[in-house]
């Protein structure tokens, strides 16, 4: 089932959204509170989103996503979500969306380019201090062998 057709695309941040029918969910007994009630009903979600042919998402925020989705991926590279924390299928339905859309932001922010520093000066000097005096005391512990 997907979700309802028709309904306004889910703002991601700006500049990117969503078509809600490019979300799949399935609804099958969960584990987890609900006592005899959750042995009879549906209440776990199983959100699933195509990644790899999304027509939503720019390229480089797909292969963060791909590479941030990790065993939730499938081979296809459809991303499987799984939420059954609640007891309701609507906070479970909730749950897993957001979580979806978490994810996606995290993936459309660019990562932050590492800059290059140089060692001070100062910490040159204790690196090799440090292992003077390593040195030293490793050579204490050498046997003598005064013939």
């Amino acid at each position: 089932m997907t979700i309802a057709a028709g309904t306004a695309p889910l703002r991601i941040g700006p500049g990117l959204s969503i078509d809600p029918a490019e979300i799949q969910e399935t609804f099958v007994r969960a584990a987890g509170p609900g006592g005899q009630h959750v042995n009879t009903t549906s209440t776990a979600v199983q959100l699933r989103f195509d990644v790899r042919h999304s027509p939503s998402l720019p390229e480089e925020v797909r292969q963060r996503l791909e590479r941030l989705a990790g065993r939730r991926l499938t081979q296809d590279g459809v991303l499987i979500l799984v939420a059954q924390g609640h007891r309701s299928q609507l906070r479970n339905r909730e749950e897993a969306l957001a979580r979806l859309i978490d994810l996606i932001r995290d993936a459309a922010r660019p990562p932050v380019p590492r800059k290059k520093t140089r060692p001070t000066l100062a910490s040159k000097r204790r690196r090799l201090d440090d292992k003077k005096r390593h040195g030293a005391v490793k050579s204490l512990r050498r046997t003598r062998t005064d013939d």
